[in-house]
C-alpha cells in the first residue's frame, strides 16, 4: 500500500522532464539560442522523445523556447527588445495584481508575505559576496516572496501570467548577475515593498514594486551594452 502510495505521489514523466528542462533553461544551462537536441537531451535527462517533446512544448508556451517545424527547438534569445516587453508587460500586469491583492488580502495573506520575507532575508544573509541571483535556493525564496505578494489577487489567470513573467525575467537577472562584479542586495528593497503592502499603502508599495522591475531592467541594459549576446 505504502509503495503504491509513494508511485501516485510521483510526478508524470512529462513533468519531470519539464521542471528540469525549465530549471536548466532559467539557470544558463543552455545559453540563449542554443539548439535543443531531443538525442542529446535523452542522454543528459534519461527521459524519451516523448515527454522530453511535450516538455520542449511546453517551454515554448511560457516563451522560454521557440519552436521551428524545421529546425526544432532553440533557447529564447536574449535582447534588449525582448527585455523591454517582459518589463512592460510586467509593470502592467504584476503592479495591477498586487493593487487587488492588498484589497483582497486577509490575515493569512499578510502572514504568508512575512514568511516568505523572513525566509529570504535568512537565506541573503548566509549568502556570501557573490550575486545571490545566482544562489538557486535565493532563486527559489525571491519567487517565493513576490507570488506572497499578489496571492491574494483574485484572477487566477492574471496571477499565472505574472508568475511566467517572473520566470521569462529570471534568465535575464542570472545573465546579469554572472558579469556582475560586485554583489547586490535586494533585502532592503524588500523590506520597504513588505512593508508598504503590509500597511495597505497601495500608491506606496504599487510605486516601490513598478521601480523594483524597472531597476531590474536598467541594471540588465548596462550588463548587455557591456557584454552583448554572442549571434548564435
Amino acid at each position: 500500500m505504502y509503495k503504491n502510495d509513494a508511485l501516485s505521489r510521483t510526478p508524470p514523466l512529462v513533468d519531470q522532464a519539464f521542471q528540469q528542462l525549465r530549471h536548466d533553461v532559467l539557470i544558463g544551462t543552455y545559453g540563449p539560442g542554443v539548439k535543443l537536441k531531443l538525442d542529446e537531451l535523452q542522454t543528459a535527462y534519461g527521459f524519451s522523445s516523448s515527454p522530453l517533446r511535450e516538455a520542449l512544448s511546453r517551454l515554448a508556451q511560457e516563451g522560454l523556447v521557440r519552436a521551428d517545424e524545421r529546425r526544432g527547438f532553440r533557447v529564447a534569445t536574449i535582447s534588449e527588445e525582448d527585455l523591454a516587453d517582459i518589463t512592460r508587460m510586467r509593470v502592467m500586469l504584476d503592479v495591477q495584481a498586487l493593487r487587488e491583492s492588498i484589497a483582497y488580502g486577509d490575515d493569512a495573506w499578510e502572514a504568508s508575505i512575512v514568511g516568505a520575507f523572513h525566509r529570504l532575508e535568512k537565506v541573503e544573509g548566509r549568502l556570501g559576496d557573490g550575486p545571490v541571483v545566482l544562489d538557486d535556493e535565493w532563486t527559489e525564496l525571491h519567487t517565493a516572496f513576490h507570488a506572497a505578494l499578489i496571492s491574494a489577487c483574485p484572477s487566477d489567470r492574471l496571477r499565472a501570467w505574472s508568475a511566467s513573467l517572473f520566470d521569462q525575467a529570471e534568465r535575464y537577472r542570472r545573465y546579469s548577475a554572472r558579469h556582475r562584479k560586485t554583489s547586490k542586495r535586494k533585502s532592503s528593497e524588500h523590506k520597504k515593498l513588505m512593508d508598504a503592502t503590509l500597511r495597505r499603502d497601495v500608491d506606496s508599495a504599487c510605486a516601490m514594486l513598478e521601480e523594483h522591475i524597472l531597476s531590474t531592467q536598467r541594471n540588465v541594459m548596462a550588463t548587455l551594452a557591456q557584454h552583448p549576446i554572442p549571434a548564435s
